[in-house]
């Protein structure tokens, strides 16, 4: 599916007018965006954040002391960011592979599509996650797809609702330049919006950036 030219970056232009810049993703690290990117799932980022600083102060962020941590230790550590029992094997299972790999030196020579097929094996990681590490981690131009995202472009009119992870970012890698900086400040700026204004109940729209492109806010549909 292609998203007519020009329509897309317009749109976030304006994203990028009404909030600045984003300078977005908060690690230090691209070992730290794997594991943030685990443990964020179906979680607050605030959450998340308690989770890693609790890791850095057991001297636990890292590949060989993850892999090595006692698990009731480890599901202990990361009680804060939800599902811990889950997210532990998960984590565990990304780090065996990161070692394997040859972490993050081994990962930055690998071209960017075997990198991302290596790390989609592992089980629990998505493309999203995936993603994530591929563009925060090792600046490869590959957009993030989310459900922000999904939403807001559906609303808008550019997308069907219902669309799959991979057409929709097929979409925005035709519609924007291949460019990492370009992709990770239009990802962040699409969470800004999702996250304050496009919610998926009680949407604030008549504050929106993006009226009156919105069919969703002025088409009179009722929004509870």
């Amino acid at each position: 599916m292609a998203i007519e030219h020009g329509e897309l970056p317009g749109l976030l232009d304006r994203l990028s007018e009404a909030f600045g810049p984003q300078d977005w993703w908060p690690a230090e690290t691209a070992f730290e965006v794997l594991v943030g990117a685990v443990l964020t799932q179906n979680a607050a980022w605030r959450n998340v954040e308690q989770a890693i600083a609790r890791l850095r102060a057991r001297d636990w962020l890292s590949a060989t002391a993850i892999v090595n941590a006692p698990a009731d230790a480890l599901r202990e550590c990361i009680r804060p960011s939800g599902y811990y029992n889950v997210k532990a094997q998960r984590l565990t299972a990304a780090c065996e592979t990161w070692l394997e790999l040859g972490g993050e030196a081994g990962l930055q020579a690998m071209e960017t599509g075997a990198a991302r097929e290596a790390l989609l094996a592992v089980k629990g990681l998505g493309p999203e996650s995936v993603d994530d590490v591929l563009l925060y981690g090792f600046n490869r131009p590959v957009f993030v797809v989310d459900a922000y995202t999904r939403r807001i472009f559906s609303r808008v009119g550019v997308v069907p609702p219902d669309i799959g992870y991979e057409p929709l970012q097929s979409a925005f890698h035709a519609a924007l330049p291949r460019d990492a900086r370009r992709f990770n400040e239009a990802h962040a700026l699409i969470v800004a919006l999702g996250k304050d204004y496009c919610r998926p109940r009680s949407p604030h729209c008549e504050w929106c950036p993006l009226q009156p492109a919105c069919a969703y806010g002025g088409a009179g549909v009722q929004r509870s």
